[in-house]
């Protein structure tokens, strides 16, 4: 069964609050900037939770419609003295391959990543492999609940394509789940983790998913997936574990690539870049006309709209020190735009899974675990750089 979404309209966002910014505020916080170009908004698959189907995004741009010379001119003007990784998202960025090669020949310095459904990987040259930092391929857990999501055959075709790219692949496969069935099992996520460089995967925005016994099964879940970091003679591969035991053991590592705010980015040093160069903080809010960030074509760039707010409630929650506010769009539709039933139904449950992540973490003693750890174990925990791709917190 699909999990539904609470679908909200521009309209509805149009008088929304948004935190006001300094003048004279740099746009880009930090000296790193990750460009998230949409090669397109058309997809090959209909699955049931997309967040690009809100506010009819998804299947509403075809192409790029700027040409590679408004880009360079947008990252001379704006960008020029940053270091620049570029993220290849969509709907299903594959579909517009040779705006991907072109991409990677303009700019060999950059590193590069996709995220990706995975159909169609099997696809992907030699060239563009080979360029790829990592791959987030988008599953959802064992064959039935993916299937369920995504269609019938889905899980067998991205797993094929995964083994038959894997050796020509130069950098990480990372598995990227959207955790949103309650009978999605530990064993399903522990085989993505043993299959992958690394399983990432992230809470669902879906009101009607986290009722009583939804949240006690996956409570179960994480409590085993836990367990098994703890005690596993390598390190185990799951990125909201190690991100949330790297910035409890080292905190400083929790605020210095985001200069103390959310580690989901969007505050900091993310642009999302629409086919026709519109620009937003957030890849969920790109149909809110007062989140419109930039333009490639008029050549501007401000300050993201997504800020903390005094009403945001993070200062006084426990788990603030090594979350640091999760994720920005949902806090912004709880307590700035005051959406109760949104603030009730996903995001406080949410954050109660955070906070028994910790507390679950903190029963093993992280900063222990890290002292006898392997000095490899460490280093990556420390330094992975899957960190930048990801929201981390889950």
């Amino acid at each position: 069964m699909s999990t539904p979404i609470t679908f909200f309209s521009s309209d509805t966002l149009k008088n929304s609050p948004v935190t006001a910014i300094t003048p004279g505020t740099s746009p880009i916080v930090g000296n790193r900037v990750e460009l998230q170009l949409l090669t397109t908004l058309t997809c090959n698959l209909k699955c049931t939770y997309c967040s690009l189907g809100v506010g009819e995004v998804v299947g509403s741009q075809g192409k790029v419609s700027y040409s590679i010379e408004d880009l360079d001119a947008f990252i001379k003007k704006h960008l020029s003295e940053l270091e620049v990784y570029i993220t290849f998202y969509g709907g299903e960025p594959t579909l517009n391959l040779d705006f991907i090669k072109e991409i990677m020949q303009r700019y060999p310095t950059f590193r590069f990543q996709l995220q990706t459904n995975g159909t169609l990987l099997d696809n992907l040259p030699d060239s563009v492999l080979a360029n790829l930092s990592n791959i987030l391929i988008s599953i959802d857990g064992g064959e039935k609940i993916t299937d369920g999501f995504r269609g019938r055959g889905v899980y067998q075709q991205v797993v094929k394509n995964a083994q038959a790219v894997r050796n020509r692949l130069a950098g990480t496969f990372t598995a990227r789940v959207t955790w949103s069935s309650e009978e999605t099992t530990f064993e399903e996520l522990d085989d993505l983790a043993e299959t992958f460089d690394y399983l990432y995967f992230q809470f669902v925005a879906g009101e009607g998913t986290y009722t009583p016994a939804a949240m006690e099964k996956k409570k179960a879940v994480i409590t085993k997936l836990v367990d098994k970091f703890f005690s596993c003679d390598h390190l185990y591969p799951i990125i909201p574990i190690m991100g949330i035991v790297r910035n409890k053991v080292l905190p400083s590592r929790a605020t210095e690539l985001y200069h103390g705010k959310t580690q989901c980015r969007v505050s900091t040093h993310i642009l999302n870049v629409m086919p026709d160069g519109k620009i937003y903080p957030c890849p969920d809010m790109m149909y809110v006309p007062e989140m419109l960030q930039g333009d490639l074509l008029g050549n501007w760039l401000k300050p993201s709209p997504l800020q903390p707010d005094p009403k945001m409630p993070c200062d006084t929650c426990e788990a603030q020190p090594w979350c640091r506010g999760n994720c920005m769009k949902n806090l912004y539709m709880a307590y700035v735009k005051g959406d109760n039933n949104y603030r009730k139904n996903v995001v406080e449950p949410i954050c109660d899974l955070i906070r028994f992540f910790g507390k679950e973490i903190d029963r093993h003693d992280p900063q222990a675990w890290y002292a006898k750890a392997p000095l490899d174990v460490r280093k990556t925990l420390r330094d992975c750089e899957v960190y930048e791709y990801v929201e981390i917190m889950p």
